[in-house]
């Protein structure tokens, strides 16, 4: 079998800043909602699902949050985005997904730990995760796990990452916290640049593993002085910045086992109620499978 993880939170943005805006007579904005019912029903035809979890980051803030102030935040983002969090989470129960509603943990890391527990089931053939987000890298292996970009119908397996970042997956947090990730507020650290930080650790793995003195490398890195000095000045920061873009594989999923995210149909006792709620009654037309 597949497991399908997809991530909510993404396909909720896409839907909102993608689809129309519908605004009902009381005053609520609802295209978001309608568009991810769309957009998970266009994927369960096309990706023959099985099994599959969706995330949300129900709440944007996490216990990252505690650790940094300046990890990302809820601030700025548009209230007719943010109010259609517990209706994208009421569409996914209602198409008969299981969803994850993510507050102390977040999304990233409900598929990182639905990840772990699907690829330890040797009955899994294949975890697909569905997200561009380059965070996801660090999960793959092999191509026993992959992530798919949908908009590019791009998969990529452990050959892709280390295509596309220079190292393998396990050094991806590593990666990340030299260069830095403006979508999560980790700043990175002075002058580390995708290239070299790529070359770098290819050669060295892991941020400990790094020499502070540049003479002591042996890879050719452009800059390699400054390089070294601004890692040898700041390596509790850039330890503080691995462990935030590090995804947890323990966030509770409710579910026991991969059997929990079998997908059986729509469920006609949410999904009417919730159409009516956002006004969208034709769209119970269009579901080809019922629970």
């Amino acid at each position: 079998m597949k497991v399908h993880l997809i991530d909510g939170t993404f396909e909720l943005f896409r839907a909102y800043f993608g689809a129309p805006q519908v605004t009902l007579p009381d005053g609520r904005e609802v295209g978001a909602t309608r568009g991810i019912l769309r957009s998970l029903q266009a994927m369960l035809r096309g990706e023959e699902i099985t099994h599959a979890g969706v995330a949300f980051d129900t709440v944007i803030e996490s216990f990252r949050n505690d650790l940094f102030d300046g990890y990302k935040t809820g601030a700025g983002l548009p209230e007719e985005l943010t109010s259609q969090f517990p209706l994208a989470e009421r569409a996914t129960e209602a198409l008969g997904l299981v969803a994850w509603r993510m507050i102390e943990f977040e999304a990233d890391d409900a598929i990182a730990s639905a990840a772990a527990m699907a690829v330890a089931d040797p009955a899994v053939e294949q975890v697909v995760i569905v997200s561009p987000d380059k965070d996801f890298a660090q999960c793959v292996r092999g191509e026993r796990v992959v992530c798919l970009d949908r908009q590019r119908k791009r998969r990529m397996d452990e050959a892709g990452v280390a295509e596309r970042f220079g190292v393998g997956p396990a050094s991806i947090p590593d990666y990340l916290a030299l260069v830095g990730d403006d979508a999560d507020g980790i700043p990175g650290l002075p002058g580390w640049g995708a290239k070299g930080t790529a070359a770098v650790l290819a050669r060295y793995g892991r941020l400990e593993e790094i020499p502070d003195d540049a003479a002591r490398w042996d890879v050719k890195v452009r800059g390699a002085a400054g390089l070294a000095a601004a890692l040898a000045g700041a390596r509790a920061d850039a330890a503080l910045y691995r462990r935030l873009a590090t995804l947890r594989t323990d966030a509770p999923l409710g579910v026991t086992g991969v059997a929990g995210l079998e997908w059986r149909g729509a469920r006609r006792d949410l999904l009417e109620p919730l159409c009516r709620d956002i006004g969208d009654l034709g769209f119970l037309e269009t579901v080809q499978r019922w629970a």
